[in-house]
């Protein structure tokens, strides 16, 4: 795997569909604390796009709480 922007992009849309789909924050396919850069940078960004999506489900909601599918 490269690590580009491409693959960025990538890893931040599927973090934002899990959050859509309903996945907790922890679901995660990527491990952090790995060795492997590549799953460092997975974890990273995975991350960031499901942040982005409940920060943007937040503010469109900003009186009732957003369930990130608990």
């Amino acid at each position: 795997m490269e690590l580009n922007r491409q693959r960025y992009l990538a890893l931040l849309n599927e973090g934002k569909s899990a959050f859509a789909a309903g996945d907790p924050s922890d679901a995660c396919p990527y491990d952090q604390y790995s060795a492997d850069q590549e799953q460092q940078f997975g974890a990273r960004y995975w991350n960031q796009g499901w942040l982005a999506a409940h920060t943007a489900a937040e503010a469109q909601t900003p009186e009732a709480e957003v369930s990130a599918g608990q």
